[in-house]
């Protein structure tokens, strides 16, 4: 198929492949914050990618700040990439809705009408590569692991934080 002026018109995989290799030579979210709640290493020995992920917490517990610094392939960068833009804002509920959706899609779901994936759709076409998989879903099970970390850190707090009129 090609446009008036006679070029061929780029197919649907060829801008998806133009969106994450935007995403993949200019990462979201690999400025450094400026303090540091939470962190969690992610690992992809089948593919070598590697991640550190550090979120910085809201005074309401929402994700105020984060960082993903990524290195391996483009499908794992991209999607840090993509993650921090969908992220960075919410609470952690919210980034958990968004990681089952993630989740589902890679495991061969359809792409949700009722949450915002934002650029992830392009990411979409790697469930047809089980081995590429990891690499699209590891910045979203590091992020799950951080998640974890906080909630196990404020459950702790509060089990040890003096309630009113306590005289510890």
């Amino acid at each position: 198929m090609t446009n008036k002026q006679g070029a061929p018109e780029p197919s649907f995989d060829d801008l998806y492949r133009e969106v994450i290799l935007e995403h993949y030579h200019e990462p979201h979210g690999k400025r450094p914050l400026a303090h540091t709640d939470v962190s969690a290493e992610g690992m992809n020995p089948l593919c070598g990618d590697e991640l550190d992920l550090y979120i910085q917490l809201g005074d309401d517990g929402s994700i105020a700040g984060l960082q993903v610094d990524g290195r391996g392939c483009a499908i794992s960068v991209a999607s840090g990439s993509i993650l921090h833009d969908l992220v960075e804002g919410k609470s952690p509920a919210q980034a958990r809705r968004l990681i089952d959706a993630v989740r589902a899609v890679m495991h061969g779901g359809d792409m949700p009408r009722d949450i915002d994936l934002g650029d992830f759709d392009a990411l979409e076409g790697v469930k047809a590569y089980p081995v590429r998989i990891k690499c699209a879903l590891l910045p979203w099970t590091t992020l799950t692991a951080a998640l974890d970390d906080a909630e196990k850190r404020l459950t702790a707090h509060d089990e040890i934080a003096p309630t009113e009129g306590d005289t510890r």
